[in-house]
């Protein structure tokens, strides 16, 4: 239901923004709009206050939208309308109308970040967990409970505060991609021993960021207290007297940190002659100790100790909320900065330095838009955000059929004071249908791969 539901709202709010961008640049410049389409295929409402006003539509296939004008090769036009026709106008004007409509993607953007700053969110504190041995991470020296307070990218000398887990990560994946390594400034919380790591990213030498990277550079989960949830009845854990609530302080003598180490610890028990674990928990302030006989199970190729108990306390929040000045700076910020990796992203796809797995289709944004939904107001309006950044820099590619494509036509057509020939015209049209129908077809593909696991 969320699914459904985010799919509509969020093509329907960026289909109708970025039609009335050319809508309302066209009507500025004297250009008669005949038709406003929300989707395409057959018409399912319609509203046209006289014979001259626009008419505007609402149809079945919400894939899309455009806007019809005045224009002799599309239908002959009345001596008296033609100075009301798009192609009549000056090349100046038609790229303008054109490309009003990314142009309102991308200012959108920047008001529903900014929005999204003001109303604040929620997010998990820059707080890192146990770095899986042999990762970047672990190689850095980082520690459990470790908290990130700046990074520096590069060279550069200028601290970015960090404000939440969700902002480092998404430090670490523009480093990753300008192949950069990332400083970190940590403390152990309010400043305290404060000290200075960093992240070799240059040495990862790829385009994207997938499973595969992510797993090298080692930043886990959020940092969760080592806490026992409800065991299951009969199984390793109840039959302990481990308890919900119940503090794992050490494992066979050893420190216990956060819940990564007590869940690889667990993981790592295989061999049932060694018998029971010697744990020690803190239970009302009480230190109590425990046996604890995991059972082995096969998972996969690997063998693994289940104890049939959830672990993980509670995740630490901060609020990220922003003035006004801040949150329109942030917004513009993350709009060319969500710009910029669009970019990057599909030149690395044509040259073959990303996959094609890259690509998401209508599946996977309506999944999103209903996961954000539910999460709430500023979460739905930052994944808003970034989908429109994502239409506004998909139309401005130079491909025929897109806004981008025109605009090219328009800058042919303003260096040698000719158009584009007909014949020219014809070919690049269908060639750049033919692109679009593929780049569809794979980011359908990937969604259907994603949906059943698969990728």
């Amino acid at each position: 239901m969320f699914t459904v539901l985010g799919f509509l709202l969020t093509l329907g709010v960026l289909i109708v923004v970025h039609e009335y961008g050319h809508y309302r640049v066209a009507r500025w410049c004297g250009v008669r709009v005949l038709r406003f389409s929300v989707g395409f295929g057959p018409v399912l409402w319609r509203r046209q206050r006289s014979h001259a006003d626009t008419e505007f539509t609402v149809a079945a296939i919400p894939l899309g939208g455009y806007v019809r004008m005045l224009d002799q090769r599309e239908a002959p036009v009345a001596p008296h309308e033609m100075s009301q026709a798009f192609d009549t106008q000056p090349v100046w004007r038609r790229a303008a109308i054109v490309a009003a409509g990314p142009a309102v993607n991308l200012l959108l953007a920047i008001a529903l970040y900014a929005t999204a700053h003001l109303v604040g969110t929620q997010e998990p504190a820059p707080l890192l967990s146990s770095p899986a041995p042999s990762t970047l991470a672990a190689e850095a020296g980082l520690r459990p409970g470790d908290w990130v307070e700046a990074v520096s990218r590069g060279s550069e000398e200028a601290w970015l505060e960090v404000a939440s887990l969700t902002e480092l990560r998404w430090q670490v994946t523009q480093a990753v991609l300008d192949g950069e390594d990332l400083r970190l400034r940590l403390s152990e919380g309010a400043g305290v021993h404060r000290r200075e790591a960093v992240l070799r990213l240059s040495t990862l030498q790829t385009g994207e960021v997938d499973d595969a990277v992510v797993r090298r550079i080692g930043l886990g989960p959020a940092f969760m207290p080592p806490v026992m949830g409800a065991p299951t009845a009969d199984g390793p854990a109840a039959r302990a007297g481990l308890r919900e609530g119940d503090e794992v302080l050490s494992i066979d003598g050893r420190p216990v940190p956060d819940t990564v180490a007590l869940l690889e610890r667990v993981r790592a028990y295989t061999d049932l002659a060694a018998g029971p674990m010697q744990w020690v928990v803190e239970r009302g302030g009480t230190r109590i100790e425990l046996p604890v006989q995991p059972r082995v199970v096969d998972e996969g190729d690997r063998r693994m100790g289940r104890i049939d108990a959830p672990v993980g306390g509670q995740v630490r929040l901060v609020t990220v909320q922003l003035d006004p000045v801040d949150a329109i700076t942030r917004g513009a910020q993350r709009t060319w900065e969500m710009a910029s990796l669009s970019v990057r992203m599909l030149g690395r796809m044509l040259t073959g330095e990303a996959s094609l797995r890259n690509l998401s289709g209508p599946l996977t944004i309506g999944d999103y838009a209903g996961q954000a939904i539910q999460r709430g107001a500023s979460y739905y309006l930052a994944f808003l955000a970034m989908v429109s950044v994502s239409l506004g820099v998909l139309n401005l590619l130079p491909l025929p059929m897109l806004d981008g494509g025109h605009l090219m036509y328009y800058l042919f057509e303003g260096v040698t004071g000719r158009p584009v020939s007909d014949l020219w015209h014809k070919w690049l049209q269908r060639g750049g249908a033919f692109l679009l129908l593929l780049m569809m077809t794979i980011a359908l593909s990937n969604d259907v791969a994603r949906l059943l696991g698969l990728q």
